[in-house]
């Protein structure tokens, strides 16, 4: 897996991994890169199956193994402690990793996440799976859209979002792979166990979200022992991308509020 490392490139700088969500590339993020590699070292990455990783996924793929493959990847590179910031699938890469690997991550921050599948999430996804499956590639891509951007927002671009198609369509992460890991997102379910996360965590969400229902998060940041909630009340899934000042300026917020702690944790350690 390749990692891309920007912004700070000392050792002892704090470290942020961005980890995406079904899309799985590391593009998603670039309304974040201004504001985040001013004060920290940033990762990015393609997910394994998806843009520059686009390996063929085995059966049974989880999110274990996401998180495993993750973890590996930043060993290699002698990345052994690290904040991660994710989006929906993302998010719940890095909770996986807050279980299997607790001394690795400092902070985690979830974006439109959950702990398990809301039925309203559930029937998206199968919306989704069937539009694969039954009609076609370019029906999945066009459709995607309607599930990520609010309409106002999506009335405004479209000639951003006809660009977007066509390179969702030229670099398509394949059907096998799609549907392995739309089925470990679907599958994943930390309802029992996200108590015994202790790291601190920011859950973020936007209550116009057509995908994953705000109340998700709400649910979420009270399960987390150590958790703040932030709702954005406009921006859909993807509020990062669609609001990305109102976004990062929370984002940041919380990240200074949170570092001291972090500082000090890492000197100590």
């Amino acid at each position: 897996m390749q990692l891309d490392i920007l912004g700070l490139q000392s050792p002892d700088a704090p470290t942020l991994v961005l980890s995406s969500g079904l899309g799985g590339v590391a593009g998603f993020w670039q309304p974040q890169l201004a504001a985040l590699t001013a004060a920290y070292r940033v990762v990015l990455y393609d997910q394994r199956g998806t843009g520059r990783s686009a390996e063929s996924l085995p059966e049974g793929y989880s999110m274990a193994m996401m998180a495993a493959e993750l973890a590996a990847a930043l060993a290699e590179h002698g990345i052994l402690r690290f904040s991660l910031i994710g989006h929906a699938l993302g998010g719940l890469i890095g909770m996986q990793l807050a279980l299997d690997y607790p001394a690795r991550l400092e902070r985690l921050v979830v974006i439109n996440g959950w702990l398990t599948l809301h039925p309203h999430t559930q029937r998206c996804f199968q919306v989704r799976q069937d539009l694969l499956l039954n009609v076609g590639v370019e029906a999945f891509v066009r459709a995607q859209p309607l599930f990520l951007y609010p309409a106002e927002w999506m009335a405004r671009h479209q000639a951003r979002l006809a660009q977007e198609d066509q390179h969702h369509l030229d670099h398509f992460q394949g059907m096998e792979n799609l549907l392995r890991r739309l089925h470990a997102l679907m599958s994943a379910d930390f309802s029992s166990r996200a108590a015994a996360i202790p790291h601190p965590v920011l859950a973020i969400a936007s209550q116009d979200d057509l995908l994953v229902p705000w109340s998700c998060s709400t649910q979420l940041a009270a399960t987390l022992p150590n958790a703040t909630e932030q709702l954005m009340a406009t921006g859909g899934h993807a509020m990062s991308v669609t609001e990305p000042e109102q976004f990062n300026a929370l984002l940041m917020q919380w990240l200074n509020e949170t570092e001291d702690a972090q500082t000090f944790q890492r000197v100590a350690g």
